[in-house]
């Protein structure tokens, strides 16, 4: 009895999928499917892109938004949690034309840790992104993964960004982001 052939996806696959409440994404023509995160989960995103929107209105090096689709290839469509672009892909206006974010956060939840830690890892490091955040509420930890590294740089009391053309980095202490409520 032979194996099931899978389905090797794309990104234009994911128009046909049902708009069903699930975040549906493509790494290397492996579908990813999660569910509607959880309200804790929308809570740490949420301090997060307050504390980079603050930061980048001040020194105007960039932007953050929660979601959007980072396309790369026909074979390859995520939806990270935060991303930060440069301004230039700003200016375009249009999500397929952005260059390479310069950060990319991802909350881990119990539907997304696998992805978020392996599959999504992996793309972004392919792809060069400068830094990576895999921000874990359970462990109270946020590792931080660069293009090249082999494990992360887990930061257990404050993590920092410091964009080019920034005067002075973006520190967050971790019991703030971690608070209740």
């Amino acid at each position: 009895m032979g194996m099931p052939v899978r389905h090797y996806y794309t990104a234009a696959d994911l128009l046909d999928l049902p708009d069903d409440g699930n975040k549906y994404e493509v790494v290397h023509g492996e579908l990813l499917v999660s569910p509607s995160p959880r309200m804790a989960h929308q809570g740490i995103v949420h301090r997060l892109d307050l504390l980079l929107g603050n930061y980048l209105i001040r020194h105007r090096v960039a932007a953050v938004f929660p979601g959007g689709d980072v396309h790369w290839g026909s074979d390859s469509l995520v939806i990270p949690d935060l991303l930060v672009v440069d301004l230039e892909s700003v200016q375009r206006g249009d999500w397929s034309q952005i260059n390479p974010p310069l950060l990319v956060i991802e909350v881990l939840s119990p539907s997304s840790t696998r992805q978020d830690r392996f599959t999504k890892r992996r793309l972004y490091q392919e792809m060069a992104i400068p830094r990576y955040w895999l921000v874990d509420a359970t462990a109270r930890v946020v590792e931080v993964w660069t293009p090249a590294a082999t494990f992360p740089t887990v930061e257990h009391e404050r993590v920092s960004w410091h964009p080019s053309g920034a005067p002075e980095p973006l520190t967050i202490e971790l019991v703030e982001l971690f608070r209740e409520g």
